[in-house]
């Protein structure tokens, strides 16, 4: 159960990607997003940290989008704060989604190496 709560977090924020691809006419990289979810099926290293990578990206993309939205809106004296509000917590929920590969069950599933201890040796 909580493997697929975790799993369901990139899953929605690659399908937000991919609808927001769409609407903006680049429809391959639409298709793309959308079979990037597969790699969730994949339990192997490289296909976290491909996800994860994709994320940081797709981050990157809603941070210029909510931007230049709202810039915009400004230019035309339209109320930007809503926008601004929603699509920052897009972003914050992507940057979630590409955190949650951090998670122990997580880390289990794609057999990434556990973290490091931040314990000292010495005791």
């Amino acid at each position: 159960m909580r493997l697929a709560a975790l799993l369901a977090l990139p899953a929605l924020a690659l399908l937000l990607l991919a609808a927001h691809l769409f609407h903006s006419g680049a429809m391959p990289l639409a298709a793309l997003a959308i079979l990037l979810a597969g790699l969730l099926a994949v339990p192997q290293p490289w296909a976290a940290r491909t996800l994860q990578v994709v994320l940081a990206v797709a981050v990157i993309e809603w941070i210029l989008t909510t931007v230049g939205l709202a810039q915009l809106r400004l230019r035309h004296d339209e109320p930007y704060v809503r926008l601004a509000v929603i699509l920052g917590s897009v972003t914050l929920f992507t940057a979630l989604a590409a955190a949650a590969f951090q998670h122990p069950v997580l880390r289990a599933y794609f057999g990434l190496s556990p973290k490091p201890s931040t314990e000292s040796a010495t005791g």
